[in-house]
């Protein structure tokens, strides 16, 4: 009776539960996004807006549609056009059009989302950062917040944590996921005979300290900066870059937080009195592809490089598809099609324009050309001003700003050479506009020529207007000779008109001068002061100097600056309205008071108020320590990407590393290889592979197979082959002939000599029409553009590769003369062996197998006559090397 009459009770309880309780809103992220992106936002967004209704931003949704009505009515599903369409029953009126009609239980989400007021929500990476409170978890487990995070997801998907990894193990595992290689053997040593609470941390420390940290991270950021030593399209000739790279390296060793990191490389020229460095940093945009195939517009591969650095900007350091809105708005993220360009607009005044010689460049001088540069600055700070030292020093350095000759047009018997430099013939006229003559009394230009007595006169503004100069030239010899004339006086901005005139030239169109840059300035400061002869000779030795140079970004000078047009569909030539620089709306506004260029834009980048970059870093370096991002899909944090599984842990740890961290990035990777998470066993059982088969919640050590650079790395550091060397050009190691086809310039493939042949992956030369073969089939990267992620792949293909390729045969022939050297039986030169290259014992069935190889291999070859045999070692001991070599484990990090 007792339990009858609270029935009643319970039902009554439920009803005012069901009335009053405050029901749970949709989402609009989780529930009502998914279903417009897969069924709506093809004809209904960025790209099309068919019949005038696009459901990307909530104020165009809103809006009439060409029938004049909104289709949507906040608050009123019944007269909402889109919830009438969507349940229509004939077939030419229902939407999705053609298709599939929506479910049920989706046309009552999005019933029910209009009626709440069709609130829209900002995706997860767009949102503000917010301090994530640490899962309290009661655990003995845990070592740092990281394991609070990770073992709170256990107790939803009823996961249990792995033991702790052995020591040699883990001695493995951390050894090549900071350091890149093996530790050697003496830290080795070191930690496994230390039993100390601390020995973990002590050797974590010690190869955070290694200079081949650097080493084993610069090769992440050189996928991401698209470095190649060549230039890439069909020529692909050299460039000189490799400076660039050993920024990366320095950087990465000194730990340079990440901020200034990003600083650097974006804006490090605009930065107060830049240092060599800091310009070399800024090559991370001069990385750029540039066509020197004749005939080309140069304006459309400038303005196909100012589009890359907005891509890659927004891929490498946001984790976001910013190039979807090069034609058009977003297809699936809230960006709009202008705002592509109000961004591409801090990067379209940069000085560089496509040219042969890839200006503007900084030449570096030996430690004499830089004592004496120095020299000329001091003198002139004394004898004229600071302010016109500062001019003359960053022109001895980067021969800027000048004017390139390809600017010419309305040239009549003249030419633009192969598209690359101005040349004039017999009466020849052509012109170099809007040019700023201010203050202008001197010019210095490089030329060549193949005959003497040509005449050569400037004129203002029209081919017969006022004579600027004249001057006359001898014969170069085909080769660049810098010269310099006086000018007359004038000032504002002007188009000079070139005239030639030279009666040795025999034919029309014969050449006789050609020009590559004109730099309009003062003459050297400072005349009739003391010192003034022997600081001018100086000037002129060093402008002068042949030197090695490497491309870096300049911003124009203010009479130079470009103007910047949308691209009407993503047509360069089709210019639709001017727009100023900008960043999207969505995020975080544009820090007051910071300058409307690149160093703007990287104070906006680095504000703390921005959501995207420290979340992209974060997960990127996630994914390098555990093969997978806590957002998998680095390139795309936007709304398909996918999500990311500990959300709370991304937010945790992108906080912590701005504000603890203080942005260094050894400190963040600290913080992840001394979790427990990190430390654990990588032995899958089977619950564990039922439940997590792809180990997204960390329940196991992660089993990653090692990249294209770590595998080729570590074979030689195994094998007592690879060079310490640090630094310098790219080198060329084996390589199968015929590989490059390299047109026009001969580039060849030149084996190097003596251990540069061994040094580390990252310096290896990289043509991005002829890359690497073996690291390419590793996964490895052509570089032509950015790339955030590469996608491991298992091959028969590179079994092939670690089997034949002459590295790795050479590696396991020396590898097989280190053991042979081992005091011993041949069974006790094995496992040594095995212990070298696994870093531990090897087990006795293993053992057994590879003794069996041995045996065999050595029965066959004893049946071979010694004039037979091609090699005066042990062969069977060689292809004994070349199996461990090739075990799965040696080139898994497990």
């Amino acid at each position: 009776m007792k339990r009858i009459l609270t029935i009643p009770l319970i039902l009554a309880i439920l009803i005012v539960i069901w009335v009053f309780y405050p029901k749970k809103e949709i989402d609009f992220n989780t529930q009502v996004k998914p279903i417009l992106d897969k069924n709506c936002i093809v004809c209904h967004g960025g790209v099309r807006r068919k019949s005038g209704f696009s459901l990307l931003f909530r104020q165009d949704a809103l809006l009439p549609a060409e029938s004049g009505m909104p289709a949507i009515i906040p608050g009123d599903p019944d007269k909402s056009e889109m919830i009438r369409r969507i349940t229509h029953r004939d077939p030419e009126e229902r939407m999705p059009y053609r298709h599939d009609p929506l479910s049920e239980d989706q046309i009552k989400i999005l019933r029910q989302w209009i009626k709440e007021g069709a609130k829209w929500g900002d995706h997860w990476a767009y949102i503000p950062l917010k301090p994530a409170e640490v899962p309290k978890v009661s655990t003995t487990w845990a070592k740092n917040e990281i394991d609070f995070f990770i073992e709170a997801k256990w107790k939803e998907k009823k996961l249990h944590p792995s033991p702790e990894a052995d020591k040699a193990t883990l001695l493995r595992r951390v050894s090549l996921d900071l350091t890149g290689l093996p530790a050697n053997v003496q830290l080795s040593k070191q930690f496994l005979r230390d039993s100390s609470d601390h020995a973990y941390e002590t050797l974590v420390d010690s190869l955070l300290a290694s200079p081949r940290y650097g080493e084993r991270w610069t090769a992440l950021w050189l996928d991401l900066a698209r470095y190649a030593d060549t230039k890439g399209y069909e020529r692909d000739d050299s460039r000189t870059i490799w400076r660039y790279r050993d920024w990366l390296i320095k950087a990465f060793n000194e730990d340079k937080p990440y901020d200034q990191f990003i600083t650097e490389q974006l804006a490090g020229d605009l930065l107060p009195d830049p240092t060599d460095d800091q310009l070399i940093a800024t090559a991370f945009h001069r990385n750029t592809m540039t066509n020197d195939e004749g005939g080309t517009d140069n304006e459309e591969f400038r303005t196909a490089a100012v589009l890359d650095r907005v891509n890659t900007t927004w891929e490498a350091l946001m984790g976001t598809t910013f190039a979807c809105t090069q034609c058009h708005s977003h297809p699936f993220d809230p960006f709009r099609h202008e705002e592509y360009y109000k961004f591409a607009a801090f990067f379209n005044n940069t000085r560089d324009e496509d040219t042969f010689a890839e200006y503007p460049v900084l030449r570096h001088f030996a430690k004499e050309g830089v004592g004496r540069l120095e020299k000329i600055k001091e003198w002139i700070s004394q004898n004229a001003s600071p302010q016109k030292a500062k001019e003359v020093g960053r022109f001895i350095k980067t021969w800027q700003p000048s004017v390139n000759s390809l600017l010419a047009d309305q040239l009549v018997n003249s030419a633009l050479s192969d598209t690359k430099w101005l040349v004039l013939r017999n009466h020849a006229v052509s012109r170099l506009p809007h040019v700023d003559l201010t203050g202008s009394n001197f010019l210095i230009y490089p030329f060549m020529s193949w005959t003497k007595g040509g005449i050569c006169t400037i004129h203002l503004d029209r081919p017969d207007g006022a004579v600027l100069t004249t001057f006359t030239h001898g014969d170069t010899k085909g080769d660049w000779k810098i010269e310099s004339t006086d000018l007359a006086p004038a000032s504002g901005v002007h188009d000079l008109y070139f005239t030639y005139e030279n009666r040795h030239l025999k034919k029309e169109d014969d050449n006789g001068i050609m020009f590559d840059w004109f730099y309009f300035t003062e003459e050297f400061p400072g005349k009739g002061k003391p010192g003034y002869d022997s600081a001018q000779t100086s000037f002129w030795k060093l402008v002068r100097d042949t030197v090695e140079v490497t491309p870096i970004m300049m911003e124009n000078p203010s009479i130079m600056t470009r103007k910047t047009f949308i691209f009407e569909r993503g047509n360069w030539l089709v210019k639709g309205k001017e727009v100023q620089p900008g960043t999207p709306h969505l995020l975080s506004p544009f820090p007051t008071g910071a300058p409307a260029n690149r160093l703007g834009l990287a104070q906006w980048i680095t504000a703390r108020e921005n959501p995207l970059t420290t979340r992209t870093i974060v997960n990127r370096l996630w994914e390098q320590i555990f093969g997978t991002g806590l957002a998998e899909t680095l390139e795309d944090l936007g709304t398909q990407g996918i999500p990311p599984t500990h959300p709370q842990l991304l937010d945790y740890l992108a906080l912590r590393f701005m504000n603890e961290d203080q942005w260094h990035i050894k400190s963040l990777l600290k913080t992840i290889v001394m979790s427990s998470t990190y430390r654990q066993d990588s032995k899958v059982s089977g619950e564990s592979l039922a439940k997590d088969p792809s180990n997204k919640y960390y329940a196991r050590g992660s089993r990653v197979r090692l990249s294209a650079e770590q595998v080729r790395d570590q074979t030689l550091a195994v094998t007592g082959l690879l060079s310490a060397k640090m630094y310098g050009p790219g080198v060329m190691p084996y390589q199968p002939k015929g590989i490059w086809q390299s047109p026009y310039n001969g580039l060849e493939w030149k084996m190097s000599k003596n251990e540069d042949r061994f040094r580390r992956a990252i310096y290896t030369y990289w043509k991005r029409g002829g890359s690497y073969p073996s690291m390419i089939m590793f996964d490895g990267v052509a570089r032509e553009v950015c790339t955030a992620r590469r996608i491991r792949t298992n091959t028969p293909l590179q079994a092939l590769v670690t089997l034949n390729d002459s590295v790795y045969v050479e590696a396991a022939k020396h590898f097989a003369q280190l053991l042979k050297k081992e005091p011993g039986t041949v069974r006790e030169q094995i496992g040594k062996g095995y212990e070298l290259a696994l870093g531990k014992q090897i087990s006795e069935q293993k053992l057994s197998l590879l003794l069996a190889l041995y045996n065999k291999t050595s029965t066959t070859f004893k049946k071979v006559s010694l004039k037979e045999q091609k090699s005066p070692n042990d062969p069977a001991l060689e292809l004994v090397a070349t199996a461990i070599l090739n075990l799965d484990e040696f080139i898994t990090k497990n």
